[in-house]
């Protein structure tokens, strides 16, 4: 297993690792991007099962499934699997596999690295799903993990901890690896104002990851020495503050959303401009917006606790930081919206999934801009607004770009085609079903029922159950994208070179004057 066998020029050995060690052992991005996305796929579905059962659970009013207890642990998992181990790797996974091909680079900086980054992983989900069966039950502190709840918690806390720390490390060597990545390894010729779009959304991000982990792993770790080292940090009791926990998660919580949204960004930036034929509009602005947007996350934590008994200063400051992020994020819907504009449209998966999107994250925008403004947040505040806000933001903002991107890059990826009539079958049912489950939850949240309860007064039932049917038929649409991307990988027809008729999304997003081509494909004349 020489390490040279993975460099130009070297043809392959026959000991070459084959088999459960080559994927131990591998230091090629494109496997490494291969594993973390099986991973963040097998997360959705565990993530997803749960969700499911929280809305059987919600179907009718009263106690059917689940007891209160295990309800709690299920909405606390349910989230923490999503976010750490379903979203976060699918993108990681995507610049694993992407960034080296976009900027030139034969793999990425830190190919050990790469690989020990994405192993810590299996076992911090492992930690997060025995978490829920180890004596005492599982951890029901939801997934912001707020004291004095986390104190008093089972030993399920502890093991929640130790898993959030072994993440927050594979982050953290990611970032690294993929700012060295793009920093010191693009072709010649290719500044930072060449890279593609989907490049600098990453090193923002990174920037971002690198910057707020350790603040995680820093509220995660004052709360276990409460839990056993007698410190009082947020033990009301010992002089502590359980407020200060709130201040602390969100200065990490809130820039979290948009380590989400942003590779959400980069990949929409790659396909709208694809399925346009035409260039992304307004390229600079792009990068700018994407990266102020970044800087304001940082100023706005305390938007998530407005309720907390803070000066009413702090809270017209907080309500004005957080509707001037609408301001960067606009000027992206603008640029996406323009580069669509006269262009030579196609609709093929990747393009509805985008305009999904564009669309739905709007509304998730629209909803965050009225639970900015003070005086109705007090209302909405922990209601079911909230959660169908964060969804249409987390699911069609972050996960709908996700689902744009596989079908997008499956065919340069594999050498074969999808069946485009299942991937439209697939959206529809997605976007449909979305709608259908987290719609009606902002009525229910302006109606006034609260989150994460297993059971409600009978006034909300109608919505409730209207929900529960959206929220199967989303989770069944998910088993149709397996069936997809196997039967491609199995007996997909082969793609064509140029697969997407002149653009694939590493040509198109550039400056008009086109930037050194880097990919396995002759570059296109742009005319």
């Amino acid at each position: 297993m020489s390490a040279v066998l993975d460099t130009p020029g070297h043809h392959e050995h026959a000991d070459r690792p084959t088999g459960i060690t080559r994927w131990l052992t591998t230091t090629n991005h494109k496997d490494i991007g291969t594993m973390y996305l099986w991973f963040s796929f097998t997360m959705f579905i565990v993530g997803g099962i749960m969700a499911l059962i929280i809305r059987t659970e919600l179907f009718t009013p009263g106690i059917q499934v689940v007891d209160p207890d295990r309800f709690n642990a299920l909405t606390t998992y349910h989230g923490l699997i999503m976010v750490f181990g379903a979203i976060m790797p699918a993108f990681v996974g995507f610049a694993n596999w992407l960034i080296p091909m976009q900027i030139g680079a034969p793999d990425m900086a830190f190919p050990r690295m790469n690989n020990l980054s994405f192993w810590l992983l299996p076992p911090a989900a492992l930690l997060l799903i025995t978490a829920q069966f180890v004596p005492g039950g599982g951890a029901g502190v939801g997934w912001t993990m707020y004291p004095p709840l986390t104190v008093q918690a089972p030993m399920a806390m502890d093991l929640t901890i130790f898993a959030i720390h072994i993440l927050g490390m594979s982050s953290i060597m990611g970032s690294i690896n993929i700012i060295t990545t793009v920093f010191n390894m693009r072709a010649p010729g290719m500044g930072m104002m060449r890279i593609p779009m989907f490049c600098w959304t990453w090193v923002i991000t990174a920037f971002l990851l690198l910057a707020v982990m350790p603040v995680l792993a820093g509220a995660v770790t004052m709360t276990l020495t409460d839990r056993h080292f007698g410190t009082s940090f947020f033990n009301a009791a010992g002089g502590g503050d359980p407020v200060l926990y709130q201040h602390v998660f969100w200065f990490f919580g809130h820039p979290e959303v948009y380590i989400i949204a942003i590779p959400a960004f980069g990949v929409i930036s790659q396909i709208i401009p694809a399925f346009a034929r035409k260039p992304l509009f307004g390229y600079t602005s792009m990068v700018y917006a994407t990266a102020s947007i970044a800087v304001l996350s940082f100023l706005v934590w305390a938007h998530h606790m407005f309720t907390v008994g803070m000066p009413v200063e702090a809270q017209l400051y907080f309500m004005y930081a957080t509707v001037l992020i609408a301001v960067p994020t606009g000027v992206k819907v603008f640029n996406w919206v323009a580069t669509a504009w006269r262009g030579s449209l196609s609709f093929e998966t990747p393009m509805l999934f985008a305009l999904g999107f564009l669309f739905l994250f709007t509304i998730g925008g629209f909803t965050g801009l009225v639970l900015a403004i003070v005086p109705i947040d007090v209302q909405l505040h922990d209601t079911y607004y909230v959660v169908a806000h964060f969804h249409y933001v987390m699911v069609a903002g972050a996960l709908f770009s996700a689902f744009g991107a596989i079908y997008f890059w499956l065919p340069k990826w594999t050498g074969k085609m999808y069946d485009e009539r299942l991937g439209k079958l697939h959206f529809w049912l997605s976007f449909i079903f979305f709608n259908v489950a987290f719609f009606v939850q902002h009525f229910l949240g302006l109606a006034g029922m609260p989150r994460r309860i297993p059971d409600y007064a009978p006034q909300f039932a109608e919505f409730n159950m209207i929900s529960s049917i959206g929220a199967w038929g989303f989770g069944l649409a998910q088993v149709l994208l397996l069936y997809i991307v196997v039967k491609t990988i199995r007996s997909g027809k082969p793609a064509e070179q140029r697969q997407w008729d002149g653009a694939d999304g590493l040509e198109w997003t550039h400056l008009p004057t086109p930037a050194p081509y880097h990919s396995f494909e002759t570059p296109p004349v742009l005319k």
